[in-house]
């Protein structure tokens, strides 16, 4: 889809490796694993955790300028879902497109229901797919 992925963690590049080796669902991974050991790149993003050391988990959608589009931050414990992370890279992808149309939060794939922003929307977004934006 024409993405490049990095994941960055504070863990050494020793545990990583050990990630990758021992993990089944990281055993093909092909993208980058960097190493963010000192969180100077957490401090960057405001995910660092100072009182402990790490990072929270955070995703960033950049585009090729460099704008930030989107970022989630969760809890330590808290995982990430990768089909609403890919919805939103699609719908990103898709308003960069179609620069008058908006994806609702149920917004899948080309195709499905958009809104057009404005005035119009106000009290009215929850008709096209049933949720709120």
């Amino acid at each position: 889809m024409g993405a490049n992925i990095v994941t960055v963690s504070t863990d050494t590049e020793f545990v990583h490796l050990a990630w990758h080796q021992h993990e089944p669902g990281l055993k093909d991974v092909k993208y980058p694993m960097a190493s963010d050991a000192n969180g100077d790149l957490s401090r960057l993003f405001g995910v660092y955790d100072d009182e402990s050391g790490l990072a929270y988990r955070g995703t960033f959608i950049i585009n090729p300028e460099g704008k930030l589009l989107s970022m989630d931050i969760n809890f330590f414990n808290v995982g990430r879902n990768i089909e609403e992370l890919l919805r939103k890279y699609k719908a990103f992808l898709y308003v960069a497109k179609n620069t008058k149309k908006a994806c609702p939060s149920k917004w899948k794939d080309d195709g499905d229901a958009t809104l057009e922003p404005g005035a119009h929307m106000v009290g009215n977004v929850y008709k096209s797919d049933g949720s709120f934006a």
